[in-house]
């Protein structure tokens, strides 16, 4: 077995010595905590997303808690939500003592169906919480359509826009992430952007438990510890920098994996909408077994023998243990099913030469022949 050049990493965080100095010159400044630095990755994100209010929280998780409870969503209520997702959009669900309805996906894409979200509003429906996979944008105008508050769980799509405009001011609140391998990274960290004066001054609120009036102090609501540190938004804002330049690299790794894909019977790549701009965050191919000679698993296997690591985007929430002993009756959602035994995610990241997307193409090449022959 030829071996590629070196072991190629999933996801690497694409940093240097801006971030580094960044990080020195705020422990400098003495602010560890929230401060300037927090408040002006608001500001300039406000700026970018197009958005009124943009709120730095904690992580993605947060901003998707906080955002539910300052929509009020509490016992008895249900959320409809994607089961292909990282199972922190449902947790936050039952965070809130509400139900999550998971609802199929669609074949294309792997985002929301709005059909089979329709077909699920009950009374009981609070709110909708649809994932923009991968950083292709889902359908939001049938979901808007439905009358009901939308909370997007944006942490793949930061750069997305859909049908022209960008996520961020579309919905009631939309949700982005920090986290270490995000287009974004802070390490960890999240924001919340909304148009609506109402839903800002609750997450405010709900945020930071703040003090005032010297040493006597109040609380509006009983909030939460969900506020981002200086020394993490100084990072964020750093390679906030370096948005752009990031983004093309990557598009050139969608590019190469396009091409070799294109020539490999049984892979295939998540469709991409013309009509919106994919944030090229996530790399993710499904593997038809019969077609591809192996399933998933063994692709999973091969690559990491030629040291080529890589992950799954997504395992079905509703399948998961916590899920299945929760729901009463777990709902049977077979596109979702079927694609959580497909998908595959290579390696993607600016971190990542040509040469380095090379060794990977070449060893999804190898590791094909060798199952399908």
């Amino acid at each position: 077995m030829r071996l590629s050049s070196k072991a190629i990493g999933f996801q690497p965080p694409a940093v240097g010595e801006e971030e580094i100095e960044a990080v020195a010159e705020t422990i400098r400044s003495g602010w560890l905590t929230t401060g300037p630095r927090a408040a002006e990755l608001e500001q300039r994100l406000a700026e970018y997303l197009e958005a009124e209010h943009v709120l730095a929280v904690s992580s993605g998780t947060a901003a998707l808690h906080l955002s539910l409870v300052a929509l009020s969503v509490g016992r008895g209520d249900e959320v409809i939500t994607s089961p292909i997702t990282w199972p922190a959009t449902a947790n936050v669900i039952v965070h809130c003592g509400a139900t999550p309805v998971f609802v199929d996906v669609r074949d294309s894409d792997l985002n929301i169906d709005p059909d089979r979200a329709a077909e699920a509003v009950t009374d009981r429906t609070k709110a909708i919480v649809p994932v923009h996979l991968a950083g292709q944008p889902c359908d939001l105008e049938p979901l808007w359509a439905l009358g009901i508050p939308v909370v997007e769980d944006a942490a793949h799509a930061l750069e997305s826009s859909y049908r022209g405009r960008k996520l961020g001011a579309l919905s009631d609140a939309t949700c982005f992430s920090l986290y270490a391998t995000k287009n974004l990274a802070a390490g960890e960290g999240g924001l919340i952007s909304t148009n609506r004066a109402d839903l800002a001054a609750r997450l405010e609120d709900l945020r930071l438990m703040r003090r005032s009036g010297g040493s006597l102090y109040d609380i509006a609501v009983p909030g939460y510890k969900a506020n981002l540190p200086d020394v993490l938004a100084a990072i964020a804002l750093a390679q906030f920098e370096k948005l752009e330049r990031h983004r093309a690299v990557r598009e050139g790794q969608f590019a190469a994996y396009d091409a070799a894909v294109a020539e490999l019977e049984g892979i295939a790549p998540l469709a991409r909408d013309e009509r919106d701009t994919h944030a090229y965050h996530l790399y993710v191919v499904r593997i038809d077994p019969e077609q591809a000679g192996g399933t998933r698993d063994d692709y999973v296997a091969e690559l990491a023998q030629e040291r080529i690591a890589t992950s799954i985007h997504f395992l079905p929430v509703h399948k998961l243990t916590a899920y299945r002993e929760l729901l009463e009756e777990p709902p049977e959602l077979p596109v979702a099913e079927r694609a959580g035994a497909e998908v595959l995610s290579l390696p993607l990241s600016p971190a990542h030469s040509e040469d380095d997307i090379a060794d990977v193409v070449a060893a999804l090449r190898r590791v094909h022949e060798r199952l399908s022959a």
